[in-house]
């Protein structure tokens, strides 16, 4: 690969599926984006890997992606074959657009490959991904920073074991409700809501199942707000969104099987509340070393007005329903667009340059 292709179409290997419980949901996500990808400019080649890592053929990832649904319940199961596709080592590709939720996939792994590879891809590099995957490490950092975050409760299974009565006095110190949370992982998965003492020990068996450390977080009064963020050196923020949950919380379900919640698009916020929420989107998104795209969440406080930071994610759901995508529309960015710009970003920090002409 030269570092100015004179090719009409950029050649864009497009991955899905992955290892982490979020595997349905990033087909649906994929599937969103190869039908947005103009094939007037891209020549796309669909990637699938299967829940054990396996990279599945050509034909069974076009397969994949033409026959499953929108709904993260009613896609097509597939078995892949290759430890790893030979094809990105044959050194054929210009991008590389991961549509991976979760583990091995949003966790700076697969990052790391094309990086390895020296492949450009979209999204945030390595290390950025890495951290803002880890809910501990991501909170730790924004507390350093002064950014306000909710209080939280660190463990892992060894703790659980060895100091189940200091975990519980801790978390419960943090008051009722409380939201009990996998380390690492995303959508909901593995979430709970603790409205009493009684259920905390099951919400948090629940997300040491889902890996090995986990946290405890207070609970706030709060309406989540979502902030789309594009860039590299220069990010902006789109014009924020507002989640009501249809469930007791926004979880798995609520996102992506029944719909109950409701998204606002644009947040009926103030308007200095929407420049303090995007300015502090973009804060985040520096302070965490994104790059490319990252959707960053917010609680505002019913009664005090203030905005917490919640998390960032660095590949956001891209679904037909999902907020990154509808606030950029809403800022003058359509899908098809944002779809451009997000593969010039990525080849703009790899030092790329494409004429199609």
């Amino acid at each position: 690969m030269t570092d100015t292709p004179d090719l009409k179409k950029l050649r864009v290997a497009l991955v899905f599926g992955g290892r982490s419980g979020e595997h349905e949901v990033s087909i649906v996500s994929a599937r969103s984006i190869d039908r947005a990808l103009d094939r007037e400019k891209y020549q796309v080649v669909p990637m699938a890997i299967d829940r054990r890592g396996r990279w599945a053929d050509i034909e069974t990832a076009s397969r994949v992606l033409a026959e499953s649904s929108d709904r993260a319940d009613n896609v097509v199961q597939f078995e892949g074959h290759h430890r790893l596709d030979p094809r990105l080592l044959d050194d054929v590709f210009d991008v590389a657009f991961p549509v991976l939720h979760g583990p091995y996939g949003e966790d700076g792994t697969i990052q790391g490959l094309f990086e390895m590879l020296d492949l450009p891809y979209v999204g945030c590099d390595a290390a950025s991904s890495a951290l803002c995957m880890d809910k501990i490490f991501c909170k730790r950092l924004l507390d350093q920073a002064g950014l306000p975050t909710p209080a939280w409760v660190e463990l892992d299974g060894t703790s659980w074991v060895e100091d189940r009565d200091g975990i519980f006095e801790r978390s419960l110190a943090l008051g009722l409700p409380l939201f009990v949370k996998p380390a690492r992982l995303g959508s909901s998965v593995g979430i709970s809501k603790v409205t009493e003492a009684a259920g905390l020990a099951a919400a948090i068996e629940l997300a040491l199942s889902h890996g090995e450390r986990a946290l405890v977080e207070q609970g706030l009064d709060a309406r989540e707000i979502e902030v789309a963020v594009l860039g590299n050196r220069h990010p902006l923020a789109a014009v924020p969104g507002e989640v009501i949950p249809g469930h007791e919380f926004y979880d798995y379900e609520d996102k992506y099987i029944d719909s109950a919640c409701e998204l606002l698009a644009p947040a009926p916020l103030d308007a200095h509340v929407t420049a303090a929420a995007q300015e502090l989107g973009v804060k985040v998104f520096r302070l965490l070393g994104c790059s490319g795209m990252a959707r960053v969440d917010l609680f505002l406080e019913r009664e005090s007005g203030r905005l917490w930071v919640s998390e960032a994610n660095t590949i956001p759901g891209f679904t037909s329903i999902s907020m990154y995508p509808r606030l950029w529309e809403l800022s003058g960015c359509d899908y098809s667009a944002l779809i451009d710009e997000l593969v010039r970003l990525a080849l703009e920090r790899a030092g790329r340059s494409v004429n199609r002409s």
